[in-house]
């Protein structure tokens, strides 16, 4: 590529990256809601504000524990509290740049795939800044638009050759630290590795040299882990997994088509023949790279369903996978539309389809706009506005058994007791038995109770109400009403 070219490229997926997390933030904020889509943003400002100012890793002060999910993202929001500027602002710099990293990987791969793919306009890059689901992990306040950015790295490094092998050791080593499944990129990189035409001691140099990297990355991530919280991986990993167990009972088919559909809500549906087209050419053509990406977001999806099979909030879980869904569709649409000629019909078609990938983008990006703001204005209205009655309306030495900790961790100043198991892993056994929580609460001395009444139906209802929202968002969403209950012991 011209140095003109990447120099106009970067420009315009900069461009496009400040410009889209710009509208989805002041569109939300011009609605009256300032901050997060999901309370579990505002774990990691907790952990990330306590490093700061305390020196520890911790969500209640002075009681290390494992409730992050993703180290390295944590440390990364850290900055906005050594800054002293707005965690959101800074939070969602952070995911305005890995944005722009997810565009400009996911342009130089297809190029690489494509060299007829050479123009001036990143039309690649830009879908993925335009998809709504990007946009809205970028805003967030979590770790998953990083997690893209790093994966499609990997994946990119990957295939620029043995020279690169170090590098993608190194990536796959940090993607650990952002998300515990980033030790799934394993997989497609010794599949490369092996599959490249070299002499057997530099395929087995090149392995030892991915390995050796990623686990001098990957013991300190397990060690650091087993510290906080006795175990190897972190206490989140274990306590989702149980909360959402029921799922696990469903047919496994069921489950993969639950995890699917968030895949075609948005551009995703037009890339499903490209889908189909290049399962047949990775067959046919035996294109390696391409099969690590296409084996890679299949297996993760199958993962998921095993273990973890829920597609709430957008199919957040399954964002990563998407990813890699979109580059191996356009992959396939490029392919499968550069074969049919360049007479006027061909050309038509062509015109017709980017049309159509163009359209439906864009009628999602507006509808993924008000989901945003419902979804901000949720947290706002039941999650922050309980942590700033509690702060204002409770005694200061008050324990606080809760479900969900995050806002009510940063904004009410008051020891939380988790009843998802996050940062209580003891919990995690006994969390669907109502009785045994009850005896669990007791025995920490609760001062409250604060949830959502469905969620706790037999605690609740021999709980004393004190507090409700009242906001009108979470019920007209289908929701209730976050509610404090004084806990008498």
């Amino acid at each position: 590529m011209k140095p003109d070219f990447r120099k106009t490229i970067f420009l315009i997926l900069m461009g496009a990256s400040i410009l889209v997390v710009a509208i989805f933030l002041v569109f939300s904020a011009s609605s009256g809601y300032w901050g997060f889509p999901l309370d579990d943003a505002w774990i990691h400002q907790v952990y990330a504000r306590n490093l700061v100012q305390r020196g520890e890793w911790s969500f209640n002060p002075g009681q290390p524990s494992g409730g992050s999910t993703s180290p390295l993202w944590s440390v990364l929001l850290a900055g906005a509290y050594l800054l002293k500027i707005s965690p959101i602002i800074w939070s969602g710099f952070l995911g305005l740049l890995s944005l722009f990293g997810i565009a400009l990987f996911a342009e130089l791969i297809l190029r690489r795939w494509v060299p007829a793919y050479s123009g001036l306009l990143p039309w690649v890059g830009l879908f993925f800044i335009f998809e709504w689901h990007l946009i809205w992990a970028s805003v967030s306040g979590m770790e998953t638009v990083v997690y893209i950015c790093l994966i499609l790295a990997v994946f990119f490094f990957l295939g620029q050759g043995k020279e690169k092998s170090w590098l993608a050791g190194l990536l796959i080593g940090l993607s650990v630290w952002v998300r515990p499944d980033g030790i799934t990129l394993l997989g497609p990189a010794l599949l490369l590795v092996v599959c490249r035409k070299q002499r057997w001691h530099s395929t087995a140099r090149d392995l030892a040299t991915i390995l050796a990297i990623f686990l001098c990355l990957f013991a300190p991530y397990l060690l650091f882990n087993y510290q906080l919280a006795g175990s190897p991986w972190p206490s989140t990993f274990s306590a989702k997994q149980a909360e959402y167990s029921a799922s696990t009972t469903l047919p496994i088919f069921t489950r993969l088509g639950s995890l699917i559909l968030p895949f075609l809500a948005g551009g995703g549906v037009i890339l499903l023949p490209g889908i189909i087209a290049a399962a047949i050419c990775i067959w046919k053509e035996k294109k390696v790279e391409q099969a690590g990406v296409f084996l890679w977001f299949t297996g993760y999806l199958v993962l998921y369903a095993v273990r973890l099979p829920v597609n709430y909030q957008h199919g957040r879980y399954m964002m990563p996978a998407m990813a890699g869904f979109f580059l191996i569709g356009l992959w396939g649409v490029i392919t499968l539309v550069n074969q049919w000629g360049k007479n006027r019909r061909a050309n038509l078609s062509r015109m017709f389809w980017l049309s159509a990938l163009a359209a439906v983008t864009l009628t999602f990006f507006v509808m993924g706009l008000a989901a945003f703001r419902t979804d901000v204005g949720i947290i706002e209205t039941e999650m922050v506005q309980t942590a700033r009655w509690l702060r204002d309306n409770t005694p200061a030495g008050s324990r606080l058994a809760v479900h969900d900790i995050g806002a009510i961790g940063y904004f009410s100043n008051r020891d939380v007791v988790d009843l998802a198991g996050l940062v209580n892993p003891e919990v995690i056994p006994i969390m669907r038995d109502e009785d045994q929580l009850a005896a669990y609460l007791n025995r920490k001395d609760v001062d409250y109770l604060v949830t959502f009444p469905a969620w706790y139906p037999k605690m609740t209802s021999h709980a004393r109400q004190v507090y409700q929202t009242g906001g009108k968002i979470s019920p007209l969403s289908g929701g209730e009403n976050m509610t404090v209950y004084a806990w008498k012991k």
